[in-house]
């Protein structure tokens, strides 16, 4: 008895250890030195871009956070604001990175004036070595193109969601949000005041959250405790600046369309990285402020061919897993949900007792929860009529039954997707079995596997 209860403060002794251990893996080792920024994906894609026909001398006086929003927290919102203030030095930096300009200091340009005040000062009072007087700062630089904009907006819990599921005691859950900021950048001529170009650009910023943790007495006196988990909060910085050098890019790109500048050799223009481009504005119409692939919703017709495995749930004891075919119709009047027919035949039954043979048909009804992704999970509900064979005497039986269920969708096509469901069908009249016994009727659960082809999809 003494040797298994060591062994049992043993294995307490490990888990324990095994933890502790496991949570140096969820913190850094120790602190890490200052280095060079990494560079966003779009800021690499600046650099690639091939060399103007002259560089474009620009100046921004400010490029402004106007969202006017405050940090937000779990007890409402801080001083802090959402975004970061230094939008006009990012700008800078994605301006020289391109390539494309020559930016010119004119955020604080009162700063420079007073300096340069004080160097011609300077000048005057005093001589070079050769005694002669010192010759007048040159003149300052003038931008032909003036940038102006700024952060026009940063959206909150864009989207939320989160998933987790618990028992005994035991359990893990994980949550998602997504917020996103919109960058508007203008360019406009000095010498006529006109507006040359326009262009705004989106960025997602993404946090989550997963945990698991157990609970649970595992001897009237003895409490087993744990828990793990790690959160991902995707800097807001970083994500500004990722917009501000896409705007950067779309600028150059649509200049260059427009003749609003020029390559230093014309044939560039054919290069894939302006390709590439031109593909991601013409697919930018089938998305939606959302960043959803607006081509991935369920509409039209759609025609689904199901195998299933389900077992009966009655009054007999050692029901059977027995096989299923189903065929459904489904309309899509909106992205969102659907209706449509569904029809099957199958087998119940309990080992050494009954075996059934039945048909159903009925209405279904689907709700996506996610319909502009390709993979989305959905809701059904379905109400129609079982007509089966009891085994007993050979006698047809109808039951009206209601159905719910969950299931998960995934294209494999842009036509054909690929379908699992789990779903409990309960019949409204007793005796599926054969017998008429107990508070609860008789039901079926069942889960299919399957197909469904979209017939207007292309």
């Amino acid at each position: 008895m003494n040797i298994r209860r060591g062994i049992y403060y043993f294995n307490i002794l490990i888990i324990a250890i095994t933890f502790s251990a496991c949570a140096n893996y969820l913190r850094p080792f120790h602190t890490e030195r200052a280095r060079i920024g990494s560079p966003t994906a779009i800021g690499k894609e600046l650099k690639q871009l091939p060399p103007s026909a002259d560089k474009i001398v620009v100046a921004t006086y400010r490029f402004r956070d106007e969202t006017g929003q405050y940090k937000s927290t779990e007890n409402g919102a801080s001083w802090s604001t959402a975004v970061t203030q230094g939008a006009t030095s990012i700008l800078i930096q994605a301006l020289e990175q391109s390539g494309w300009f020559v930016p010119i200091e004119r955020e604080d340009l009162s700063n420079l004036l007073n300096e340069r005040k004080v160097i011609q000062m300077v000048r005057s009072q005093y001589k070079g070595q050769d005694g002669k007087s010192l010759p007048p700062l040159p003149p300052l630089l003038y931008a032909g193109v003036l940038l102006e904009g700024g952060i026009i907006s940063y959206d909150s819990n864009v989207l939320t969601g989160g998933m987790g599921a618990r028992y005994l005691g035991i359990g893990a859950s994980g949550q998602y949000r997504q917020d996103q900021v919109t960058i508007y950048l203008r360019a406009t001529s000095t010498q006529s005041g006109k507006i040359l170009k326009t262009v705004y650009t989106t960025k997602t910023i993404l946090s989550e959250k997963v945990d698991a943790g157990v609970f649970r007495f595992v001897d009237t006196d003895k409490l087993l405790e744990g828990e793990a988990g790690y959160s991902f909060n995707e800097p807001t910085t970083l994500a500004v600046t990722e917009a501000i050098d896409k705007a950067v890019f779309s600028l150059i790109v649509e200049g260059i369309h427009e003749g609003i500048w020029n390559l230093k050799n014309p044939n560039d223009i054919h290069l894939p990285i302006f390709q590439n481009y031109e593909n991601e504005k013409k697919n930018a119409a089938e998305y939606d402020s959302f960043g959803r692939y607006l081509k991935h919703e369920r509409k039209g017709f759609g025609v689904g061919l199901n195998y299933a495995m389900q077992r009966y749930d009655g009054n007999y004891p050692n029901p059977l897993v027995k096989p299923d075919a189903e065929m459904n119709i489904t309309w899509h009047p909106h992205p969102l949900w659907g209706i449509g027919l569904e029809a099957g035949l199958g087998y119940i039954g309990a080992k050494n007792v009954f075996r059934k043979e039945y048909s159903y048909g009925g209405l279904k009804g689907t709700y996506y929860v996610l319909p502009y992704y390709k993979n989305t999970l959905y809701l059904t509900a379905s109400s129609g009529v079982l007509l089966g064979r009891t085994g007993f005497n050979d006698r047809d039986d109808l039951f009206p039954y209601i159905s719910g269920g969950i299931g998960f969708e995934q294209y494999i096509t842009p036509f054909m997707g690929l379908d699992f469901e789990f779903k409990n069908v309960y019949s409204l009249y007793d005796g599926l079995d054969g017998i008429k016994k107990g508070n609860i009727n008789d039901m079926i659960w069942r889960g299919n596997i399957g197909l469904k082809f979209y017939l207007n999809r292309k």
